[in-house]
C-alpha cells in the first residue's frame, strides 16, 4: 500500500477537480497525500503526472485516508454511502460532504456509525483559491479541520445546517450568476463598439474590481455606487434603466428559485 493519504475526494467530477487543483495550488496539499476516486480513471489521467494517485475502488481510497470528501450527484450519495460504510471508522475518519441537499443527519443513518461528517458549499472557483465555502457541523473538531482544508482555496463561512440550500443559491450557483452578468455587460460593450474580446476583459475587470471594493474596504456596495452616481449623471441613467427593466429583482428571484430547487434534489430511496 503507498503512503497514508491526508484526504482522498470520492467522485471527483468538476467540483471534485476544482477543489483538488485549488489543493495542489496552494501547497498546503502535497499530491502524495491526495487520493482521486471517479469510474472512468482516464478523465483523472492528469493528476498521475503530478504524483497524485487516482482509483476507481472507494474502499481503496477510505482506507488510505483521514478525511473522506464526498463529491457525487445527489442521486448517487446513497450507493456511495452503502458501499463505504463498512471502511468508515469512528474516531479515525472526518467525512466532509459537498452534495447538495444531503444533510448531515441523513448520512449518518445511511453509514449507521458515529462519523463525524461536515457539509461544505464551496463554488468552481475554488480552482483558483477564490472560493466562498460555508460549512457546516456539530463536530467542532471537524469543523476546524475543514475550515484547515477551504481557508487554503479561498474564504470559508461557518453557518447553521438550515441555510446550506440557501448557501448553494448564493455561493455555489452564484458563479453562474455573476458570470451571467459579465456576459451581458460584455454584450453591451459590443453594441456600443468595443471589439468581443476587448469587452468581455473590460466586463470582467470591472466585475473584480467592484467585488474587491467591498471584500478591501468592507464598503455596502451602495456606499461606492453613490460615489459614481451624479446628478443628471451618466451612471445614474444607466442605474435606473437597469432598474426598470428588473434587473434586481431577477436576481433576487433566481437566487431565490435556486434555493428552494436545492432543498428537494435528494430523494431517499
Amino acid at each position: 500500500m503507498s503512503k497514508r493519504k491526508t484526504l482522498a475526494i470520492l467522485g471527483t467530477g468538476n467540483i471534485g477537480m476544482s477543489i483538488a487543483d485549488g489543493l495542489l495550488e496552494s501547497g498546503e496539499l502535497q499530491a502524495s497525500e491526495l487520493i482521486l476516486t471517479r469510474r472512468k480513471l482516464e478523465r483523472l489521467s492528469k493528476y498521475v503526472s503530478l504524483g497524485v494517485e487516482i482509483t476507481s475502488n472507494n474502499i481503496e481510497a477510505v482506507n488510505q485516508a483521514e478525511t473522506i470528501l464526498i463529491a457525487v450527484e445527489p442521486q448517487q450519495v446513497d450507493i456511495l454511502l452503502d458501499e463505504i460504510k463498512s471502511a468508515l471508522k469512528p474516531g479515525v475518519h472526518t467525512l466532509i460532504s459537498v452534495i447538495t441537499g444531503v444533510s448531515i443527519h441523513a448520512i449518518q443513518q445511511r453509514v449507521k456509525k458515529d462519523i463525524a461528517v461536515v457539509r461544505a458549499m464551496p463554488n468552481t472557483a475554488i480552482s483558483l483559491r477564490e472560493s466562498i465555502t460555508c460549512i457546516a457541523s456539530a463536530n467542532s473538531d471537524a469543523l476546524t479541520a475543514a475550515q484547515g482544508i477551504f481557508n487554503t482555496v479561498g474564504t470559508s463561512i461557518v453557518i447553521d445546517e438550515e441555510l446550506m440550500g440557501a448557501a448553494t443559491a448564493l455561493g455555489a450557483c452564484g458563479i453562474a450568476f455573476f458570470l451571467r452578468a459579465i456576459r451581458a455587460a460584455s454584450q453591451g460593450g459590443i453594441e456600443i463598439g468595443f471589439h468581443s474580446h476587448q469587452a468581455l476583459m473590460i466586463a470582467a475587470q470591472v466585475a473584480k474590481g467592484a467585488a474587491a471594493l467591498i471584500l478591501e474596504k468592507d464598503q455596502h456596495p451602495e456606499s461606492e455606487i453613490d460615489k459614481v452616481t451624479t446628478p443628471r449623471g451618466v451612471t445614474i441613467a444607466g442605474l435606473n434603466q437597469m432598474e426598470h427593466e428588473g434587473f434586481s429583482s431577477a436576481m433576487i428571484k433566481g437566487i431565490v428559485t435556486s434555493a428552494n430547487k436545492a432543498q428537494g434534489v435528494y430523494k431517499k430511496d
